[in-house]
This record gives structure tokens, sequence and C-alpha cells, in this order.
């Protein structure tokens, strides 16, 4: 069974930096598709990043280019997401999550096979 366990999430001032890893299981992640997803209070889940399987091919949401970066190591089983100038309006639950064959959509949520647990980001201002 596939699992997706995120980490790195917390508390940080506006302008600062945090970096997001998700560590998955299995022999299968270099064949995985990888998103990261955030949801906010009172919102629905948006799209943030997404990578295709070797990391050649990046994607990201309007609100957070040029302050994200997404990577992965497939050596390592591992995606990160790494946010700088971070803004009081990043504040959310952000989840990690694998397409297990590229859908032909990065962003729809529903495309995504398999989901992490979640870990709070929090901007303070």
């Amino acid at each position: 069974q596939v699992q997706l366990v995120e980490s790195g999430g917390g508390l940080v001032q506006a302008g600062g930096s945090l970096r997001l890893s998700c560590a998955v299981s299995g022999r299968t992640f270099s064949r995985y598709f990888m998103g990261w997803f955030r949801q906010a209070p009172g919102k629905e889940r948006e799209f943030v990043a997404a990578t295709n399987w070797n990391g050649g091919n990046t994607y990201y949401a309007d609100s957070v280019k040029g302050r994200f970066t997404i990577s992965r190591d497939n050596a390592k089983n591992t995606m990160d997401l790494q946010m700088n100038s971070l803004k009081p309006e990043d504040t959310a639950v952000y989840y990690c999550a694998a397409q297990r064959g590229y859908s032909g959509s990065y962003s729809d949520r529903a495309r995504y096979d398999l989901w992490g647990q979640g870990t709070q980001v929090t901007v303070s201002s």
C-alpha cells in the first residue's frame, strides 16, 4: 500500500521561508506525477505546484509562481516544496498528491489518486 507523508509545516512570519517534504512509500515513485495542493479554512482545496516524473516539467499556480519551487528526488522517493517570501494568505493545510500516470491535468485535484494527510503552514503578519 502506497503512503504519502508530509512534513516540514509550521509557523513562520511573513517574508520567511519553509520547506515541505513528502515521503512516498513503495517502488513506483518515479512513475508518479506529483503535486502539492493546499486548503485554507472555509475554502476549497487548490492547486499549488506539480512536477512530472523526473522533475523536468514543473507547474505552478499564479499565486505562488516565483516564490515556491517544487522538486523531487526519485532515488529517495521524496518531493519537496521550497516556499519563500511567505504571505499570510499562504496559510493552509498543504497536501502532497500523486497520479499513478499523468492524466493530462496537473491542477485538477480529482485526477490525483493518492493523498497525504496534510501539514499545517501558518504565516503570521
